[in-house]
């Protein structure tokens, strides 16, 4: 039985559960929104939710797609056993967690989220060029017209800002000095790029897209400002053995088995820029005909 951690609606969960089915693989899709609790029957551990309920050594496998378990709390008026029952509880649930997280997987609820910064270090380690940054809380170092800023957070999406709408946070070029100091952030080289490569890494496996991004004004600093009127090129791209050779490496340091990873090339010289272990990839897939969802499928 595969066990799918995800959120209600989510597209890519969608297009590699259709795969599953035409596959015949039995599977149990968590959302968001269920609350489990952790229960026994005859010595065997189950858990339960409104809408699932499934043994742990029924699963065989996991995929970690987004959001995650979460666990009923009891709560206990006299504070002593409060506390006691409160660390009981942990304790059973980094078992569940972690037994789940000890199958055959595809990304893991504990290391989900990475920190942009170890992540470049580490990628530096393992031998990738990456773009000079530093932090900052104001501008007097900064080169302007060859500075980029972006965030440090691995969501650039700032949901209902005004109350409404989400807004997206770009990679934008510095052209005027700030006056005041400002909370740190993170400020990176900017390279002059021939184009963008986005790459797909699952299981030692690297498959990755150029796109074609620099001819437009609009996506130039940042493939992701969309040009519906007229969309970027996207090719397929083979990266040098030995660039390949370090993304597994990166990736086996980090403990990640999938993610998307976002190069620039310049010149001769590839130069890392992050990993996204949760973000969207149908869109460059379904462009190239790579079936990232069904790869995904199949391994699970």
């Amino acid at each position: 039985m595969i066990l799918i951690i995800s959120k209600n609606k989510e597209v890519t969960t969608d297009e590699v559960i259709k795969w599953l089915l035409v596959m015949d693989k039995k599977f149990i899709r968590v959302n968001e929104d269920e609350v489990f609790e952790i229960k026994v029957a005859s010595k065997r551990i189950y858990l339960e939710s409104h809408r699932n309920r499934f043994f742990l050594d029924e699963i065989t496998s996991v995929w970690y797609r987004r959001g995650g378990l979460k666990f009923k709390q009891t709560s206990y008026k006299n504070p002593a056993i409060q506390t006691h029952m409160r660390e009981t509880q942990h304790w059973l649930e980094d078992y569940v967690l972690k037994t789940l997280e000890a199958k055959k997987h595809i990304n893991k609820q504990s290391n989900s989220h990475v920190n942009k910064l170890m992540v470049l270090e580490k990628a530096m380690q393992a031998g990738l060029d990456v773009p000079q940054y530093y932090l900052a809380n104001n501008t007097a170092d900064v080169a302007l017209g060859e500075t980029i800023v972006k965030p440090i957070t691995g969501t650039p999406i700032l949901n209902a800002i005004d109350g409404k709408a989400n807004a997206m946070m770009y990679t934008t070029v510095i052209d005027e000095p700030e006056e005041q100091e400002f909370f740190p952030s993170f400020f990176q080289e900017k390279v002059e790029k021939d184009f963008e490569i986005r790459s797909f890494y699952l299981n030692g496996k690297t498959s990755s897209i150029a796109i074609i991004s620099q001819n437009d004004e609009q996506t130039k600093t940042d493939y992701r400002k969309y040009n519906i009127q007229k969309p970027n090129r996207n090719i397929r791209y083979n990266l040098p053995k030995e660039v390949e050779e370090k993304i597994d490496l990166l990736m086996c340091s980090l403990d990640l088995n999938c993610g998307s990873i976002d190069f620039i090339k310049s010149g001769n010289k590839f130069y890392f820029l992050e990993i996204n272990t949760i973000g969207q990839f149908l869109g460059l897939s379904e462009a190239c005909n790579f079936s990232f969802d069904r790869e995904i499928a199949a391994y699970l």
